[in-house]
């Protein structure tokens, strides 16, 4: 069974000619493909393309991906101090500390000036920007590797817990199929029974038209079909299981056709056993929809 969960977590690092490469990606429930991206000024150029990576990859999910990159100290420029205009601005300090008694100038203050310490830009040739583009966009199949992982080893868990789900749904379908009170000897009797009360109360009522009104409750009351698109449902849910994929969306559906059974089953019910059955049939389809929402 390979199905997915929509929550997990994955890092993957690398080096490139002297710079680090980090990528960290997360997943939580969503609707659909949503996806947060945390670039470092400069590579936003590649926004495009981890979008793109990351929806042919999932199907469900709200992703977040943060890029770190860090450079070498010989891969980054060397500062440039304008030393005249340093010499300058030390001497204007000075005369305005022996003219106003100001506080002396300090050399991380005057370095601080803008015009006296400048760090060039890097320039990289379009061919290494391409290069380091291609390292950064295998880390990220690494780490979409390692996310997808994450999310299938939690998806087994989750279809392992499904899978009890639709047993436990299975076991109460057939309980109330088999319950007593849908006999044919008991619901004849009920009905009987229940002519000879309303009949002792009243002289006057036609004991034909109470058996006829009473044989119409009692097809009403039958619960046959709902037994059987109960089982078919169950069919259905194991199959989708067993298929695997992105089946969050389909099990949702069965879910709703779960509830609309047991619902069902509980108004038309004649018997208290076969209530309570719905009651449980109800909870645990419950449990079965809210364990759902975490499937791609």
């Amino acid at each position: 069974m390979n199905l997915q969960s929509m929550t997990g977590f994955a890092r993957a690092v690398a080096e490139h000619e002297g710079t680090s490469i980090a990528w960290e990606v997360k997943s939580v429930n969503g609707k659909s493909v949503e996806i947060r991206l945390r670039l470092p000024p400069g590579f936003e150029r590649l926004e495009p393309a981890v979008r793109q990576t990351l929806q042919k990859r999932f199907a469900r999910g709200n992703f977040q991906a943060t890029l770190t990159i860090g450079r070498a100290a010989g891969a980054l420029a060397q500062p440039v101090v304008n030393e005249a205009f340093l010499k300058d601005l030390a001497g204007l300090a000075k005369r305005l500390q022996e003219q106003f008694g100001l506080a002396p100038a300090t050399s991380d203050g005057l370095l601080s000036l803008r015009g006296v310490l400048d760090i060039p830009e890097t320039v990289e040739t379009e061919e290494a920007k391409a290069v380091l583009d291609a390292a950064i966009m295998a880390a990220l199949e690494v780490a979409l590797k390692g996310l997808e992982q994450a999310r299938q080893s939690e998806g087994a868990a989750l279809a392992f817990l499904l899978s009890g789900h639709i047993d436990i749904i299975e076991v109460l379908t057939l309980r109330a199929e088999a319950d007593p009170s849908r006999e044919t000897a008991v619901i004849r009797e009920r009905i009987a029974e229940q002519v000879r009360l309303l009949m002792d109360a009243s002289a006057n009522l036609d004991a034909t038209r109470l058996y006829m009104e009473a044989a119409f409750l009692a097809t009403k009351a039958d619960i046959r079909e709902e037994i059987d698109r109960l089982k078919t449902h169950i069919a259905s849910g194991r199959a989708l299981l067993e298929g695997g994929g992105a089946i969050g969306r389909k099990l949702d559906f069965l879910a709703q056709e779960f509830n609309r059974e047991s619902n069902t089953l509980c108004s038309k019910s004649n018997a208290a056993a076969v209530t309570a059955i719905g009651l449980e049939l109800k909870a645990v389809v419950d449990q079965f929809r809210e364990q759902i929402q975490n499937l791609e």
